[in-house]
């Protein structure tokens, strides 16, 4: 997660706890940071404007002033849940971790009444997904597809085979269930497809991609579309 993502998603956890603030040691868990970086992201805050005020002392921690929140959204009940089902069917997705964020930003914004209703149709809804891949990966994966940037993985075939592999990539797709990064593999100097459950190790370089296109990937499925299409 890059620093203005994890400022942003600070934000909304301190805004959630509300008058009983966060302590430090829980940030720091939840970000998978040190108390150090912690405590640095909350002067940055400070310093930019953010009403964070701290409790020193046994059951201290850190909050956001009363008023440090977002004008009201509109959703229905049901359209709030469709957003939590989205997201917590999809935790091997990319920018889930965004999504998330985005979600509970929401809901923290609902009308008391409408979030009440919607988080009691939410108990109603299972959802048994996949385990994730480790969060480090899939932000590797994230920064390099959006800064379009070689991104170098540890990966191991279906046949157990594994390799180090420098990747620029192209798209991320969704098939048979499984999430692929899709890019052009400098070892095989062709257009691969690689699960991101066999990536075992990812790091963003300081190489730029040499403007491989999404034409080069092929054709898509019959039944897939960008996350951007809207129905007709």
């Amino acid at each position: 997660m890059k620093r203005t993502e994890r400022l942003h998603a600070l934000t909304e956890m301190l805004r959630r706890s509300g008058a009983r603030g966060v302590s430090a040691d829980r940030l720091a868990r939840e970000f998978e940071v040190s108390v150090r970086t912690v405590k640095r992201d909350l002067d940055a805050l400070e310093n930019s404007g953010a009403p964070v005020w701290s409790r020193p002392g046994p059951g201290g921690g850190y909050g956001l002033a009363d008023g440090a929140s977002l004008p009201p959204v509109s959703l229905s009940p049901a359209q709030a849940v469709a957003l939590m089902v989205a997201v917590s069917a999809s935790s091997d997705a990319p920018y889930a971790d965004l999504a998330g964020a985005g979600v509970r930003k929401i809901m923290d914004v609902l009308d008391p009444k409408t979030r009440a209703q919607a988080d009691e149709l939410a108990h109603r809804v299972w959802v048994n997904s996949a385990p994730s891949s480790s969060r480090a990966i899939r932000s590797a994966m994230e920064d390099a597809m959006a800064e379009q940037r070689v991104l170098r993985i540890r990966y191991t075939s279906r046949d157990g085979t594994t390799t180090t592999r420098d990747v620029e990539p192209v798209l991320f797709a969704s098939a048979s269930g499984r999430w692929h990064l899709v890019g052009w593999c400098l070892l095989r100097d062709a257009m691969r497809w690689f699960a991101v459950s066999r990536i075992e190790r990812a790091t963003v370089t300081k190489t730029a991609c040499s403007g491989h296109t999404i034409q080069e990937v092929g054709e898509p499925p019959a039944n897939a579309r960008p996350v951007h299409g809207r129905d007709e």
